[in-house]
């Protein structure tokens, strides 16, 4: 299964006679400051699909190490195996976004142990799915809890002295607005601007205006402007580690990255750096 699903594609591997052989369904949505995206589920979703929470989910409680850090892996496996998932599912999740939340599921299965081939993104969401007519549902779903056991530590993650450390020996990439990269605004965390050093790459520049993300060659043509080239180190951080997994996501579906070599991502983001005032911050559209 490639890592980014087109909604044709979804809608034929939901119709394979065998349930065990249909990919488990995710339901992301989610928006930064609420509300959930539950009541968006209920109201209609990909047939049977699960709705999972990004807030209390997919992430740990806030605090020190980021608004959404690593979730405990005890908790994360108790709630792939209430959306019904074994160690052999291949899963397939979507928000109604720019794809970034649906990819902070794809990294956190993929750090969680499943392989590469098991894991995608629906390319264009929950828009390209109704767009295309395919069936949606209001009724509520209940799988047969799954057994999958959580392995964590598969995808290279960064601190905030690996990404310091990543600027001198590599390629750190923030995918923030841009607005918030140069210090003009900053509407969450403790401090505006970027790590001294990082390259602008805002996550919703993966997508063109019909949602869907860009080809691999489009996307490898804007990375290396960026200094990306496949030949040196590259990882992302974005506000609290949502938007990154996007960037991981595009490097590896341009060829950037290989699958066996993925970009790190700095999952504490600048909620994690900013909240340290011994970090320095960097304001304007130069790194």
């Amino acid at each position: 299964m490639p890592a980014l699903l087109t909604p044709a594609d979804l809608a034929l591997e939901l119709t394979r006679q065998d349930p065990g052989e249909r990919p488990v369904v995710l339901d992301v949505r989610w928006r930064l400051g609420g509300p959930p995206g539950r009541a968006d589920h209920a109201a209609g979703h990909v047939p049977g699909a699960v709705y999972v929470d990004l807030d209390t989910e997919l992430a740990g409680p806030p605090g020190p190490e980021g608004r959404h850090p690593l979730p405990p892996p005890e908790q994360l496996q108790a709630v792939l195996r209430r959306a019904g998932m074994s160690g052999t599912s291949r899963v397939v999740a979507y928000d109604d976004g720019n794809g970034s939340v649906a990819a902070r599921a794809w990294w956190l299965l993929r750090w969680a142990g499943f392989a590469p081939e098991q894991v995608a993104v629906l390319d264009g969401g929950y828009a390209a799915w109704v767009a295309e007519g395919h069936p949606v549902s209001d009724s509520p779903v209940e799988p047969v809890p799954g057994d999958v056991v959580v392995r964590p530590a598969s995808m290279p993650v960064l601190d905030a002295d690996a990404a310091a450390e990543l600027v001198r020996a590599g390629v750190l990439l923030d995918a923030r607005a841009g607005a918030r990269y140069r210090g003009e605004t900053e509407p969450v965390d403790p401090r505006a601007g970027h790590i001294p050093g990082a390259r602008n790459a805002p996550a919703t520049d993966n997508v063109g205006p019909d949602g869907r993300w860009l080809g691999p060659a489009e996307l490898a043509a804007r990375f290396g402007e960026l200094g990306v080239n496949g030949g040196v180190p590259v990882g992302a951080y974005c506000g609290s580690g949502v938007n990154a997994a996007a960037l991981v996501l595009a490097l590896e579906h341009a060829g950037l990255t290989p699958i066996e070599r993925p970009a790190a991502l700095y999952v504490g983001s600048w909620s994690n750096w900013s909240a340290d005032p011994a970090r320095p911050a960097a304001t304007g559209a130069q790194p």
